[in-house]
């Protein structure tokens, strides 16, 4: 399976992207990793490069403030389901302050958040590859640490 994080703008911080690098590293134990991040602008440009980066065939996860509240367990058990369909890629969208584009919302196959509290979007995306992590970790009952 191959994981895709599509995310507007860019981690630039030095030290968030040490930290994204090594959760990706996990990641890519389990699964082909992907990121893409995509330059922000007008709603209309972002909402055709957001879509013209999601593969055919994809289950899309969009990140949502709105979005369904997931435990990490059921987050794990949803991935397992991708998995175990043989879908060949699950992307995760995360975009900035202006929120998703109404029409790629509408297409997500699950709206997801990650807390009920307002989080950075650079932030978001540690926060979600630490998730991806946990879940492939719980999935293949693996102890989380290692």
């Amino acid at each position: 399976m191959r994981v895709r994080i599509i995310a507007v703008g860019k981690a630039k911080d030095r030290d968030l992207r040490s930290l994204l690098g090594d959760y990706y590293a996990r990641i890519e134990r389990y699964a082909k990793l992907e990121e893409i991040e995509i330059k922000d602008g007008p709603a209309d440009e972002v909402a055709e490069r957001l879509a013209r980066s999601i593969p055919d065939r994809s289950r899309v996860v969009a990140l949502e403030v709105d979005g369904r509240a997931l435990g990490s367990r059921d987050f794990a058990k949803w991935l397992g389901r991708a998995e175990n369909d043989s879908i060949q890629s699950v992307v995760f969208l995360i975009v900035g302050a202006y929120g998703l584009p109404q029409e790629l919302s509408k297409k997500a196959d699950l709206r997801l958040s990650l807390s009920a509290m307002t989080l950075p979007h650079r932030l978001s995306r540690l926060f979600l590859a630490e998730q991806i992590y946990r879940a492939f970790s719980i999935l293949r009952n693996e102890p989380y640490d290692h």
